[in-house]
């Protein structure tokens, strides 16, 4: 089990705010997939009607949107869908936005209505701060704050919201504004002005540094949110400093049995790398930065068995420092230590062994 506020959980695994989370049913079939934790579509005064089409494919994983929040209104969320998920002991995490007015108006009646937790969303996130420390007066349950990821200086920001009194921080929101184009008849792809937000696994590496900055400045457990697609996403997020993984596009794309599959993938990579717990690798990747300017020193290793002849190691270096013909060759002159190579190998056929004294400074 695991402990989210004082709630204990059976997954660290939980369901970001999207369009998985319309409704009771909906969460609970969420839920009953094995997340830990789901949280609902952004329940405002005002129910959404939002364009069309809304949502499309960018990359193989990754997606554009301009869904805005629930398209059901508030009193049916605290009325009947809250409700119901309380009875059905799905733990949920309600999220309200995105305005002080709105939270204002709309805590205390979720809280009534049985919601376990509050998480604050607002499209600009100098409303945050006001809004938890007006909502930390009204009600009881814990409230997360979920930070989109455009914040000058983010680590210091959300120091200032657990100051303020936010009890986790969830990182982060899609990324965006962007835009696709339909080159068949030059509109975009996407319905009303074209512009929405990414999400899935092209925004990982963005939301990773953005967990890393927030983890150096709070003591409070961070859900990282954005890009998780397999296991082994969720352990880069654990080494980055959350405490929580949330995924959203992979259960979209991929359907609910990806939540479970996540966990457990997440589980075997911890137990293979040494890891017995999450805890044991939170931020673990804070010890292991090195300073700007530093070169590794590596040696290369070529397992001719695993080769399978796609020379995309010499396709891919600039330098023509590695050819593939009857065996490997490398041309240590001309090769500047990029590592691409390495990364690009499906079969791991090329690995670098990092030497000792492996930093050198260098001006």
């Amino acid at each position: 089990m695991y402990n989210l506020l004082g709630i204990e959980l059976k997954s660290p695994i939980i369901i970001g705010s999207g369009p998985l989370s319309y409704n009771a049913q909906a969460i609970k079939k969420l839920f009953d997939a094995g997340a830990g934790a789901v949280v609902t579509k952004t329940i405002r005064r005002e129910k959404a009607i939002n364009p069309a089409p809304h949502m499309a494919l960018t990359t193989n994983n990754s997606l554009i949107n301009n869904e805005k929040w629930t398209d059901v209104n508030p009193e049916t969320w605290i009325n009947r869908e809250i409700p119901k998920l309380k009875d059905m002991g799905v733990v949920t995490i309600v999220s309200i936005g995105h305005t002080l007015e709105e939270s204002s108006e709309l805590v205390e009646k979720i809280e009534k209505a049985g919601a376990n937790i509050i998480e604050l969303v607002s499209y600009d996130y100098k409303d945050l701060i006001p809004m938890v420390k007006d909502t930390k007066k009204r009600v009881d349950i814990p409230v997360i704050v979920k930070l989109p990821p455009r914040i000058d200086d983010i680590g210091n920001f959300s120091r200032k919201l657990e100051k303020a009194g936010a009890d986790a921080i969830t990182a982060c929101d899609s990324v965006g504004p962007a835009f696709r184009i339909n080159i068949e008849t030059g509109k975009p792809l996407l319905g009303g002005n074209g512009f929405g937000w990414l999400s899935g696994e092209v925004i990982k590496p963005i939301i990773l540094h953005k967990i890393y900055e927030i983890k150096k400045k709070v003591n409070i457990p961070i859900i990282g949110l954005g890009g998780c697609m397999t296991g082994a996403d969720a352990v880069e997020m654990i080494m980055a400093g959350a405490n929580f993984i949330g995924i959203c596009t992979a259960p979209i794309l991929k359907g609910e049995n990806i939540i479970n599959k996540i966990y457990r993938d997440c589980l075997a990579h911890l137990e293979r790398l040494g890891y017995e717990s999450i805890d044991e690798a939170l931020g673990i990747v804070q010890k292991n930065l090195g300073k700007s300017n530093e070169r590794t020193k590596f040696q290369f290793v070529y397992h001719e068995d695993k080769c399978t002849g796609c020379k995309l190691c010499e396709k891919v270096c600039g330098y023509g420092a590695r050819k593939l013909k009857d065996t490997m060759e490398f041309d240590e002159d001309e090769c500047r230590y990029c590592g691409l190579c390495i990364s690009i190998c499906p079969t791991k056929a090329l690995k670098a062994i990092e030497l000792e004294n492996s930093y050198e400074e260098t001006l």
